[in-house]
């Protein structure tokens, strides 16, 4: 069948003017490679290192925002696309959220783990983050800050992070939180 094809960001999350991230793909294929396209139009063939391309913002300006995604090519033949990954490049006005989890970043499989994101600020809404995924795992609210697991296993480990926002006239964001690593035994 077609390769499948997974975009993220590393680190995730909105990036404030200046800052930087990497545009990672990743194909079950080593060989053919990348061309990334931002807002449908290609902007550059990426190396393929293994199974998988990166391209890096640095400096980030508002050129960097749009909508990417990567196609997967073989002798000049597209055999997959990947999704659509949506770049934001925003200044930061928030304070910057702490992430927790209890019971601790180390758990055996099938236990209960409840993350928690707490920013100083009355009614911020807040993603929390899983490196590797597209998108946000989940959106907490003020009236509920946390996230639970309920029978975590092994495809739930990995790097977890959380950016706030507010949705007034505009969205204001927040910076991302220092990252916690999620470690199922």
């Amino acid at each position: 069948g077609a390769p499948t094809i997974s975009i993220f960001l590393k680190p995730p999350g909105v990036i404030p003017p200046g800052g930087s991230t990497t545009i990672c793909c990743i194909c079950q294929h080593d060989n053919g490679n990348f061309v990334l396209y931002k807002n449908g139009q290609q902007l550059r063939t990426l190396e393929l290192r293994g199974s998988r391309a990166e391209f890096s913002i640095s400096n980030a300006t508002q050129e960097d925002t749009g909508a990417y995604s990567c196609h997967y090519l073989d002798g000049g033949t597209v055999l997959a696309r990947s999704e659509t990954l949506e770049v934001m490049v925003q200044e930061f006005r928030l304070p910057k959220p702490v992430l927790s989890v209890l019971p601790g970043h180390k758990v055996a499989a099938g236990a209960y783990v409840i993350f928690r994101c707490t920013i100083a600020h009355s009614n911020a809404g807040c993603f929390l983050y899983l490196e590797g995924q597209i998108k946000a795992v989940d959106l907490l609210s003020k009236e509920q800050n946390y996230f639970n697991l309920s029978h975590v296993h092994k495809g739930n480990r990995g790097r977890y992070s959380c950016q706030c926002f507010t949705k007034g006239a505009s969205f204001e964001w927040s910076a991302v939180s220092k990252t916690l690593d999620l470690v199922v035994r």
